[in-house]
């Protein structure tokens, strides 16, 4: 089994959901955002979902933009990432990775080196956030092939066609989201079909479901899990945390720490 397949057998065993932090690496540098991703993992983080900085992400708000922003500025690039995965695996062998990031940073190298530098790194999925299900042969084959799981978002307006074509696709975890529009920890509001979508998503036997958009809050963790959701995702709060404190490592990490540690304990 893969490091999603086992991470969610084991909560399930013990009837906890999944709690996933997003961070966008090398922000504000590469050694801070390590020591981010080690504050999160001994915290209580059940998985990690990673993005590249880049100049003109989709899905992103104004928090995770300026993340990204902070990283280029920076001089950080694919490469600085890679070399930070493999950072994190090496320390790290049984916490699954996933890459949240857009297609031109997969295209551009090429599927083929992309995908094989993931497998090198020990990333374990990879959701590219502009790719519709539909176009799913761009890249499903060739993750495939080096071991690295796709995964695909399930929007709220989700029809069943599109439901039965992620289910069918889609491995380590689906993300579905709670709202259309980009992320973002202030605008909360979540589709009013978020339950149909996971029952109908269960009922075709999709990969286990994480919910994110807007989660920034404990009782927000816990509403997903109630709707049936098997995890939550949380990036915009969590790269708040850093923006506001870039000028203090030490009040980051513990205001990090805090921020996981509550947001774990809802899933119990």
């Amino acid at each position: 089994m893969s490091r999603f397949d086992n991470v969610f057998e084991r909560l399930k065993a013990k009837n906890e959901g999944a709690f996933v932090p997003f961070v966008t690496l090398c922000d504000p540098d590469f050694d801070r955002s390590f020591e981010i991703i080690e504050t999160m993992i001994a915290n209580g983080a059940d998985a990690l979902e990673l993005g590249f900085p880049f100049s003109d992400p989709l899905l992103d708000g104004p928090v995770i933009q300026a993340a990204n922003k902070r990283a280029l500025d920076a001089g950080y690039s694919t490469d600085a990432c890679f070399t930070l995965i493999e950072k994190i695996r090496a320390k790290y062998p049984d916490i699954p990775i996933g890459l949240l990031l857009c297609a031109n940073l997969i295209f551009v190298p090429s599927t083929e080196r992309f995908f094989q530098r993931c497998r090198q790194t020990g990333v374990d999925a990879v959701l590219i956030a502009d790719l519709p299900v539909l176009a799913a042969e761009e890249f499903v084959p060739t993750a495939k092939k080096y071991g690295i799981q796709p995964v695909f978002i399930c929007p709220p307006n989700a029809d069943e066609n599109t439901i039965q074509r992620i289910a069918k696709l889609t491995e380590g975890y689906t993300y579905l989201v709670s709202r259309a529009g980009v992320t973002s920890a202030e605008n909360q509001a979540h589709a009013s079909n978020l339950d149909n979508l996971v029952g109908s998503l269960k009922q075709a036997n999709a990969a286990p479901i994480l919910q994110g958009f807007g989660i920034a809050k404990p009782e927000q963790v816990k509403e997903a899990l109630r709707l049936g959701a098997d995890g939550a995702i949380s990036g915009s709060a969590i790269v708040k945390i850093i923006e506001c404190n870039l000028d203090n490592q030490a009040n980051l990490l513990e205001e990090l720490a805090e921020f996981v540690q509550a947001m774990k304990a809802a899933t119990k």
